[in-house]
């Protein structure tokens, strides 16, 4: 109360003195009076008081109140009034737009209003200077926006902003944030005469984020024999290439780096690196990196990416444990750490479980459902069999259902022999999105499995008709020289003949050992024998092939996969571990399975 009291107090003598001392000094007073507003009703009485003395339009006035309408989250107001109807261009200047442009820019929801005012200044003929586009390229990244970016880096160029270090940063990062953008983004890192770390680091966060990894650890490596020191950021990204690729000894020696170089392990460095382990097959170690961690630097982020990372294990009772500890250290789960639980649930049949947590997100922590907690619990449903009460789920959910929960539901209908209803649902899909190829996949898969040859025939023509294609199934293995892609069928790989000779020297000792090919798996109208032959061409047993040529006996095999792994290359993987007395971890697109001893830690349930 004294505090508003005060405040008062000092808002009728600034009203006074603008009335008994010079214009001056009225706006020094103004502009301290503008630097304790702390809320928006303040703001506007003040504001109001302004218009009716005149100082409203005072350049420095203007800007100031601009300024705190942005630090009171309020830059909409102060933009309402600078641009009102009513107001005078002439008070104009690059200074107060600068201002504008930096709180739109760093506001998440307003960026094309950043763009607008940008439009704006253009219109009045006011000339923009170096400090009006890193927040314009900002407002550009932030959006998307490729060609608008090109537009405006073309004026940095006219207007000779182009040699500046910090344009030249923004304008990298904009490229790279954009789709189709990165090449031009690259062009201009590598015609810059002198990088900072800052610009490094947006490139190599650049090809992270549109799934360039492998760019992404060379362009590291570049910065390394430039002797240029990373930064927080910088190794954050670097850990999430290697995630991306399943490269567990190029994260082990990232880590290695960071304690070389005495680069702090801040919360966001330690969060990284848990997720790193976790989803490059060492949880255990993702468990001691967690456990290791000080309470006080333990986020969400870190109980929710050690929750996530038992899922993927099929360590469903493991990661309800720890949501367990989370709740008992006093940190509030949010919608992220329940999808992570719901997916532990998922990947280990805890149906029971999966029920009670889905109630008590709504129920105990009041998180509305988003769409993928529905599309989890109707995952969770479909894998136990239970298609009836799935398809119940979906019809008394209060948000439509997206395709994706519709294709788990196609996957579970031909899984559970319930094609007619399946056929049904996919030609509906198919009717909404006519262009995403797994749709026709799964009714292709459908036909396959009514043995509907010419149906399935046709769907295949509809797709080629409409220049839509299947992803191909490929298969990535870390080894000590570097990472090896195989895809399956593909003979342009150096060593092919080594591999498919070892491939069929597997398929001979696994047949010895009991193992019968599950030819339904390739649904083609073709002999039994070339549908063998087929299966034994999948990515995965290739790169498991390659591991064994050129690993160790002994040595643990570690794959990551880009599809879902089918049912024969399932069981072909046990027989392998067994016969060779390797254990072999496959990361698919939706889990791992550690296979050792004949035996798969999903329990055949994935």
């Amino acid at each position: 109360m004294q505090h508003s009291a005060s405040s008062k107090i000092k808002l009728l003598r600034f009203l006074h003195s603008i009335f008994t001392t010079s214009e001056r000094a009225a706006e020094q007073n103004c502009l301290s009076l503008l630097q304790l507003c702390n809320s928006l009703p303040k703001l506007t009485q003040l504001h109001a008081r302004l218009v009716k003395v005149g100082l409203h339009a005072n350049p420095l006035v203007l800007t100031k109140f601009t300024s705190v309408s942005s630090d009171l989250n309020a830059i909409h107001y102060a933009s309402s009034v600078i641009f009102s109807p009513e107001a005078t261009p002439h008070y104009y200047d690059t200074f107060l737009f600068n201002t504008v442009f930096k709180a739109y820019a760093e506001t998440d929801n307003f960026k094309h209003s950043a763009i607008h005012y940008y439009s704006v200044m253009l219109s009045y003929g006011i000339r923009p200077n170096k400090y009006t586009y890193p927040f314009v390229l900002k407002a550009c990244a932030g959006i998307a926006d490729l060609r608008l970016g090109q537009t405006v880096h073309g004026l940095v160029v006219r207007l000779g902003f182009s040699y500046d270090t910090h344009v030249l940063n923004t304008t990298v990062h904009m490229y790279c944030s954009c789709k189709n953008g990165i090449v031009f983004g690259e062009k201009l890192f590598d015609e810059m005469p002198k990088c900072e770390p800052v610009c490094w680091s947006v490139m190599i966060g650049g090809y992270v984020r549109w799934g360039m990894s492998r760019e992404a650890v060379s362009l590291f490596r570049r910065m390394q024999i430039a002797g240029v020191k990373p930064d927080e950021f910088t190794m954050v990204m670097v850990l999430s290439a290697c995630t991306d690729m399943g490269a567990l000894e190029l994260g082990r020696w990232v880590e290695s780096y960071m304690e070389k170089e005495k680069i702090e392990k801040t919360s966001q460095l330690c969060n990284a690196l848990i997720d790193m382990y976790a989803k490059c097959a060492d949880i255990d170690k993702a468990l001691r990196l967690f456990r290791n961690m000080s309470e006080s630097k333990r986020t969400t982020v870190s109980w929710t990416s050690m929750i996530v990372g038992m899922a993927m294990h099929g360590r469903g009772l493991d990661a309800i444990s720890l949501f367990e500890e989370m709740r008992r250290a006093g940190v509030a789960p949010d919608d992220v750490a329940f999808i992570g639980l719901l997916n532990a649930c998922r990947h280990s049949a805890l149906v029971k479980e999966g029920k009670r947590y889905f109630d008590s997100m709504i129920n105990d922590f009041g998180i509305v459902p988003r769409i993928e907690h529905y599309g989890c619990m109707v995952d969770l449903l479909s894998r136990a069999g239970q298609v009836k009460e799935a398809m119940e789920f979906v019809h008394r959910m209060p948000i439509e259902p997206n395709p994706v929960i519709w294709r788990t539901l196609i996957t579970a209908c031909r899984v559970q022999g319930e094609l007619n209803l399946g056929e049904r649902m996919t030609k509906d899909l198919i009717a909404n999105e006519p262009m995403h190829e797994s749709n026709y996949v799964l009714l292709s898969n459908i036909y396959a499995k009514m043995l509907n040859w010419e149906m399935k025939t046709t769907v295949r023509e509809v797709m080629g008709k409409k220049g839509i294609s299947k992803v191909p199934g490929s298969t990535m293995i870390e080894l000590d020289d570097g990472i090896y892609e195989f895809v399956a069928g593909d003979k342009s790989h150096s060593q092919y003949k080594k591999t498919y000779d070892m491939v069929d020297e597997m398929e001979k000792e696994m047949k010895r050992a009991g193992y019968v090919t599950k030819t339904t798996e390739v649904l083609l109208d073709i002999d039994e024998e070339d549908k063998e032959g087929a299966l034994n061409r999948h990515s995965e047993k290739l790169a498991i092939a390659f591991a064994l040529l050129k690993t160790p006996r002994g040595t643990t095999i570690r794959i990551v996969k880009n599809l879902r792994v089918c049912a024969d290359c399932h069981s072909a993987t046990k027989f392998i571990s067994k016969i060779y007395n390797r254990e072999i971890v496959v990361r698919d697109r939706n889990r791992f399975h550690h296979f050792k001893d004949g035996l798969c830690s999903c329990k055949d349930f994935w």
